[in-house]
């Protein structure tokens, strides 16, 4: 089972990670100033995983293959780690997917 972790930036901002059932890391957040922020954009995760065109596939300057979760808004909710494979960035897409809306948050800054 998947796990969102809340933990707090060395410049104060909060992010979280969305991680699989084996630990490894599949989403990635962008700061926010607020716990509250934070929460929030878990909870986004959770309804904009299941939504196929909330997807953008991308490919960084070194060849890699990545992926970013847009809100309805178009806002960047989280972004992946990048893969050697267009494939890797395909299931990591289905591991968001799967882990996210029952993925339980744990706060690592309390």
């Amino acid at each position: 089972m998947g796990k969102f972790i809340i933990t707090k930036r060395k410049d104060g901002e909060y992010q979280f990670n969305l991680k699989a059932g084996n630990e490894e890391i599949i989403l990635t957040s962008e700061g926010y100033t607020t716990k509250a922020g934070c929460k929030n954009g878990i909870e986004s995760v959770k309804v904009n995983s299941q939504i196929d065109s909330r997807f953008e596939r991308k490919i960084a300057i070194n060849d890699k293959y990545y992926f970013v979760l847009k809100a309805g808004n178009g806002e960047i909710i989280g972004k992946s780690q990048l893969y050697t494979t267009k494939q890797g960035m395909e299931n990591g897409m289905a591991s968001v997917k799967e882990n996210a809306p029952t993925a339980e948050t744990i706060d690592l800054t309390i």
